[in-house]
């Protein structure tokens, strides 16, 4: 997951509001969002290369989603898979403040990343590279593969228009996510961040929906999150180079 933009009771409807984009190799072998058959409880995606997921929520109202921390300098290929911590975390009866204690004494045994978890009461962050977990409050927050609200052109674009979204009646905001989600405006080179992968890497990366031959985004998911329990989560899949949705799915819990 390498864009997740979220409002937290900022919308007259919803207590969260989240709209996120995965950008994977197109190789990477994924299942789409689904009712996990191993795992009922839990409605995500699947990364079937190593077993945990990106994003997911449970039926007990619980969400987490993860990025990775952008430095390829510190990377360690015999990682395990951070994916696994959104299931660890939608199976557990801890609260995200109690989770998030115990994973900040292991997490340095992952590649970097950072972490949003919430439940029916409370929305937090937790950054690998810092080691420290914050208690977010109600506002618009923007999340890409470096620090919270880093501002990055995508970032800073996609709060921007999460704003608007958010201003958008109830049975219209989906659309509207969606469809700010598939943005590929690059920005321009003055404005692109350093992070060790090269000029013609920062500049595909610096879009919100991002297209070429072997890397992109390969799925759009929206979750909306009701003040008295329900959840809605919808997911736009995606063809390598294709900027049209060639399907969709929705749960409601």
């Amino acid at each position: 997951m390498c864009l997740i933009l979220f409002a937290h009771k900022m919308h007259p409807d919803y207590r969260l509001v989240i709209g996120a984009n995965r950008d994977e190799f197109f190789n990477r072998p994924t299942r789409g969002l689904h009712i996990w058959p191993d795992k009922p409880g839990i409605i995500a995606g699947r990364d079937l290369k190593g077993g945990g997921t990106w994003l997911g929520v449970s039926e007990n109202q619980r969400f987490a989603a993860i990025t990775n921390y952008r430095n390829p300098a510190d990377l360690k290929p015999r990682a395990p898979s951070r994916g696994k911590i959104i299931i660890d975390y939608l199976e557990s009866q801890k609260s995200p403040r109690e989770f998030l204690s115990t994973l900040a004494t292991i997490s340095g045994q992952f590649n970097g990343f950072n972490l949003i978890l919430s439940d029916r009461e409370e929305l937090f962050y937790f950054s690998s590279q810092t080691g420290e977990s914050e208690k977010l409050e109600p506002g618009f927050y923007g999340l890409s593969n470096r620090l919270l609200n880093t501002p990055w052109p995508k970032v800073k674009k996609g709060l921007t228009l999460l704003e608007k979204a958010c201003k958008t009646k109830d049975g219209l905001i989906s659309d509207t996510l969606f469809r700010l989600l598939t943005d590929s405006f690059q920005a321009p080179d003055s404005e692109l961040p350093h992070t060790g992968v090269g000029l013609e890497w920062e500049r595909l990366l610096s879009s919100i929906f991002i297209q070429s031959k072997a890397y992109g985004t390969r799925s759009s998911t929206v979750v909306l999150m009701y003040p008295k329990g329900k959840t809605r989560v919808m997911e736009r899949t995606f063809n390598p180079m294709e900027t049209t949705h060639h399907e969709e799915i929705q749960f409601t819990i």
